[in-house]
């Protein structure tokens, strides 16, 4: 299968509007190149997963980076992408340079060329996350371990607003619950809940990609009778009570969520949320209290906001 591979170069203030803009076009996820990471001092991480080059970074601005597959519309999806991150202008939206180019790539060669940087890693007192070409042994006996194979699903369970995720659900998982992961990537935060003892995780995805590649990580991970892999666009048509939804995605469509959330959170559960950058957090803070959740515990990472919440 080929891909194209889309390159915005624009500034840090357009990268929420323009990740959005990418995710409503059909990417599962992006890549941000910002030369702030190449001296950024990192606090409350476990470990790191990455050589960075800065050959690989742009000397100012960032350079966006999202994969659409090649077909028919390909052309008008561009064409399309580039009139809405123009207009983006008209929300006194600081776009720079806005120089976007294509490239088509084959899937084979996009998966395997950045593995050489993928290394285990220690996310929390708990996980470790192991990429599934890689050995690794137990430091400790009760550590558990995640093997992963990201694929196309953008999802190496490393990042920020992924490590928020799983601590959080360290801290409300208990034997026997019913979990529901909304765009669940690569499947890691499904296989978590199932490792700390969720009875059946529900993991949806709008992305077939990505839906695929959960399936191949859960059974890499022993967790297939535990988790239910499906094609689905948010909460829609979910009507059964569940005790934990949990959502790792853009802050706006956090703030569609949480009224479908707290219809089917049972009284005591909670909505776990993140993907929110800190400017988006009051505004997905008010959106979750509004719904009927009070939120417990703020979680910060970088510049990355995750909230627990427990449905009243």
């Amino acid at each position: 299968m080929k891909w194209s591979e889309i390159s915005i170069h624009t500034t840090n203030e357009a990268i929420e509007p323009i990740s959005n803009i990418l995710h409503e076009a059909g990417a599962s996820g992006v890549v941000i190149e910002d030369p702030a990471e190449l001296t950024k001092e990192r606090e409350d991480w476990f470990g790191e997963i990455y050589d960075l080059n800065p050959e690989d970074y742009p000397e100012e601005g960032v350079i966006i980076k999202a994969y659409l597959p090649v077909n028919s519309f390909i052309s008008e999806t561009v064409d399309s992408i580039k009139q809405e991150i123009n207009d983006l202008i008209k929300f006194d939206i600081d776009i720079g340079m806005n120089q976007v180019t294509t490239t088509e790539v084959k899937e084979e060669d996009w998966a395997s060329a950045w593995k050489k940087y993928y290394h285990p890693v220690k996310i929390s007192e708990t996980f470790t996350i192991v990429p599934t070409w890689e050995e690794y042994n137990r430091v400790k006996s009760d550590e558990l371990i995640i093997e992963l194979d990201p694929g196309m699903a953008f999802g190496t369970g490393t990042h920020p607003t992924t490590v928020m995720c799983i601590q959080a659900l360290e801290k409300t998982v208990q034997n026997g619950q019913n979990v529901i992961d909304v765009g669940t990537g690569s499947g890691v935060l499904s296989i978590a809940a199932a490792l700390l003892g969720a009875k059946h995780v529900l993991a949806l995805d709008l992305d077939e990609v990505a839906v695929e590649s959960a399936r191949q990580n859960i059974e890499i991970n022993h967790v297939s009778d535990r988790i239910e892999v499906r094609k689905g666009n948010l909460l829609e048509g979910i009507e059964s009570k569940t005790d934990i939804v949990v959502a790792n995605i853009l802050a706006d469509i956090i703030i569609r969520l949480t009224n479908d959330a707290a219809s089917i959170v049972k009284q005591g559960g909670y909505f776990i949320t993140s993907g929110i950058i800190h400017p988006k957090k009051q505004e997905v803070k008010e959106a979750i209290l509004s719904a009927g959740f009070d939120i417990e515990e703020t979680l910060v990472m970088e510049d990355w906001v995750a909230f627990i919440a427990k449905r009243l």
